[in-house]
Formats: C-alpha cells, sequence, structure tokens
C-alpha cells in the first residue's frame, strides 16, 4: 500500500523552523569553545576586563564625582553591559554567512534562520554572563538595588535588538562590498566605545555636545537604562521610542535587501581574486 504523503500545515511548518532556529543557537553558543562553561567564563572575563578598565580610567581622570549618586560599579557596568550586548549582537549576526554562507546548501536552512540563531545565541550568552556577575558582586561585593528591573531588562533586549538590526543592515551589503562592510562595522563598533554615552550621564552633559550622540540608538538605551536602574535618575534628553523605531526601519530594510541579495548570490563572489 502506498501511503499519500499529507500536506505540510502552517503550524508543522513554523515547528520545524524553530526546531531548526534551536538546533543552529545551540551551534552557534558552541562555536567558541567545545566547552559552553568555559565559552561562558571566557565572555565574563571580557566584561570584567571592560569594568574594571572604566573603573580605573573614571577613579585616575577624577570623574567619579559627576556621576549618578548610587553604586558606581553599577553605574559602569548598567553602560558596559549594553554596550556589549548591542556590539556582540552585530557581531554576530555580521558573522552569521548570509547568502553565500555554505550552511544555506542543506535544504531546510535559510538566511534567516542563521540570522536568527546567531542573534540568539549571543543573547543567551550576554544575559547569562550578566546575571551571573551581578549575583557574584551583588553576594561577594556590595548588595544591589535596582529600581525597575523590568524596565532595565527591556533596554538590554531593546540594545540587542538594535544591534541585531545594524548588523542585518551590514550582513545584507557584505556580499556587495565584503572588504567596505568589514571594515565600515569594525569602525562603528569602536566607535561607540564613545558615542554609546556610557562613559558620562546625558543629563549633565552640555547640549552641543549630546548633538553628536542622541543619533545613536544605544545611546538612547543605555540612559534609559540607567534611569530604570537608579531611583534619583531620570533621563531628560533620550527615550525608549527612538531606537525601537530605527531598528524597525533598519531591521527591515536589511532583511529587504538580504532577500534580494539572495536571488543573484553567487559563490564565486567569496572566491579570491
Amino acid at each position: 500500500m502506498f501511503q499519500v504523503k499529507q500536506p505540510r500545515t502552517m503550524l508543522g511548518s513554523l515547528g520545524s523552523m524553530l526546531e531548526l532556529i534551536f538546533h543552529s543557537t545551540v551551534r552557534e553558543i558552541r562555536k567558541s569553545h567545545r566547552n559552553a562553561i568555559v565559552g561562558l567564563l571566557m565572555n565574563m572575563v571580557q566584561a570584567l576586563v571592560f569594568v574594571g578598565a572604566f573603573y580605573a580610567m573614571f577613579q585616575l581622570l577624577g570623574m567619579r564625582r559627576s556621576q549618578i549618586r548610587g553604586d558606581f560599579l553599577l553605574y559602569i557596568m548598567s553602560g558596559v553591559f549594553l554596550f556589549l550586548t548591542h556590539t556582540k549582537a552585530m557581531g554576530a549576526v555580521f558573522g552569521s554567512g548570509g547568502s553565500t554562507s555554505a550552511m544555506l546548501k542543506h535544504a531546510p536552512l535559510n538566511s534567516l534562520i542563521l540570522i536568527s540563531s546567531a542573534a540568539l545565541g549571543s543573547l543567551y550568552t550576554q544575559v547569562l554572563s550578566l546575571l551571573t556577575i551581578l549575583y557574584l558582586y551583588h553576594v561577594i561585593g556590595n548588595p544591589i538595588s535596582i529600581d525597575n528591573p523590568v524596565g532595565a531588562m527591556a533596554m538590554l533586549l531593546l540594545a540587542w535588538f538594535s544591534g541585531v538590526a545594524i548588523g542585518v543592515i551590514f550582513l545584507s551589503v557584505k556580499p556587495w562590498l565584503p572588504e567596505f562592510t568589514g571594515i565600515a562595522q569594525q569602525i562603528y563598533a569602536r566607535m561607540n566605545m564613545i558615542a554609546s554615552g556610557k562613559m558620562f550621564v546625558a543629563n549633565a552633559t552640555p547640549s552641543y555636545i549630546l548633538a553628536m550622540f542622541d543619533w545613536n540608538p544605544l545611546f538612547h538605551c543605555i540612559d534609559q537604562e540607567r534611569g530604570f536602574v537608579f531611583v534619583n535618575y531620570y533621563p531628560h534628553h533620550s527615550n525608549y521610542t527612538y531606537p525601537i523605531v530605527v531598528s524597525v526601519i533598519c531591521i527591515t530594510i536589511g532583511l529587504m535587501a538580504e532577500f534580494f541579495t539572495r536571488k543573484y548570490a553567487s559563490e564565486s563572489w567569496s572566491a579570491a581574486r
């Protein structure tokens, strides 16, 4: 007896896609190191090095007295964690492969699955590292108190989402201009060391200086994050609507460009000249 193959329903297709995203995300998480715990520790060490470097710089420059009243290390971590989450998400999406990736030779996979798995893998690593560091600081160092934990986590997710959106823009241009896009992505990541606003408080910064930073979605995320973390700080020069709008526009344009590129993608693009 021949069995008639049942047509796949929309729900079944969605389930298969989510399963592929899950397995691809696990692969992305384990890509940095065979041992997942060692990979997490390496990511935590990188975050701690950033926090320590900024703490030492603020101490040497005597800038500590001009910051928000409250836990000084928590102030530094509120900027560093969002900066790393944004930058890591952008780098993960940019390095996910795109239209000319060899992984796309496997029929069930597509660009959207690779992008989603890279983004989710980055988010998982960063959130787990953040929670571990905060817990250790709370237990070993000073007990921390966050005024609005839900809002603070929402800003972390928004910083991640904006990094994903900008990463999709770079990824969509990568097959056409690989050398230029790689340099532009590195410049944007390095520029955010200052342009993200993690080194200063927006409310205490002159308006002519703020004009150089308020274009950056990450600047708004970090300033809003500090408004949710500290009870005595209310951000006047930023909002969370701007990064949401910019991120949605960027990811829409990026995905449209990525789907267009997929139609004309050629394996010879990545071949050495």
